[in-house]
């Protein structure tokens, strides 16, 4: 009979979701070596292999993706018996603001953990532009916005730089066209003028061959090849890269990802929010690159 511990099955989850020992190792607060050590142990018990190594990090073999699922339960078990321990009961409701780039990469991990200990707090979350935001909470209409700043001294709580960068597709290189075709946001902003300032300061001519009112439309213009877009450079999606000064480009800015509570939101389920908010956004930024 095979034992399996759930150290180790916590770690094995990490790697799955990361696709990357470092950023696990991040995860778990352990070394990559002790990561990799950990993984090998647990290969060893199972039997067979549960990663294949590429060139852009690890991928489940098929018995890694069934043991996938087992470990997801009892990790996931595990965490909210240990929420629903040691968490205050909380109630009420807590309204959020955020950039859509961030709703999967650090709202998803945010919401998981703040739902594991707070199920009877109602979350409303709205996506869309730092201004609507800023203007949102200054309303009273939501009680926590994550925005863009490019302020040198911003007057919230900085979560972490992202600069806004011009990307490509790795596959189709339309950034070698003249015009070269990009992307912008349909709505007129500070994204889309720092951009285009960029390419007339670079002397680079352009046309515009695509809009949309969302990150993710954006996003797809790139890895479809259609055009190149502003992204903040956390968002680039896989098969595309930044446009750096090599290229002829470089930084659109030197953006920062700010958190601001509304006046007066100083209810504890709010303030856990925030927490949990605060430590995804330092998880999401912990580690990068394929092993």
């Amino acid at each position: 009979m095979v034992h399996l511990d759930s150290d180790l099955l916590r770690t094995f989850v990490s790697v799955a979701d990361t696709r990357n020992f470092t950023r696990a190792a991040h995860e778990v607060g352990r070394t990559q070596s002790a990561v990799s050590m950990q993984m090998k142990r647990l290969e060893a018990m199972v039997g067979e292999p549960l990663f294949e190594r590429g060139p852009r990090g690890v991928a489940l073999t098929a018995r890694g993706t069934e043991l996938l699922v087992n470990a997801r339960r009892v990790v996931d078990l595990i965490d909210e018996t240990a929420a629903a321990l040691r968490a205050p009961d909380l109630e009420g409701r807590v309204r959020i603001g955020i950039p859509e780039e961030y709703s999967a990469s650090v709202l998803s991990r945010a919401l998981s953990s703040f739902a594991k200990a707070h199920r009877q707090v109602e979350v409303l979350v709205r996506y869309g532009r730092s201004s609507l935001h800023t203007d949102a909470l200054e309303r009273g209409d939501i009680d926590l916005a994550v925005v863009f700043e490019w302020e040198s001294e911003p007057q919230g709580e900085v979560l972490m730089q992202d600069p806004t960068v011009w990307t490509t597709s790795d596959q189709h290189c339309v950034h070698e066209e003249r015009p070269v075709p990009v992307a912008l946001y349909e709505s007129p902003g500070w994204c889309s003028e720092f951009a285009i300032e960029l390419l007339k300061a670079r002397s680079i001519d352009y046309r515009v061959a695509y809009r949309s009112d969302t990150g993710n439309g954006l996003r797809l213009a790139v890895s479809s090849g259609l055009a190149i877009a502003p992204l903040s450079r956390s968002n680039i999606p896989p098969g595309c890269r930044e446009l750096t000064a090599v290229d002829g480009y470089g930084l659109i800015d030197s953006s920062s990802v700010v958190m601001y509570r509304r006046p007066g939101a100083t209810g504890k389920a709010t303030t856990a929010m925030a927490d949990a908010i605060r430590e995804a956004f330092k998880a999401n930024a912990g580690g990068a690159g394929a092993d």
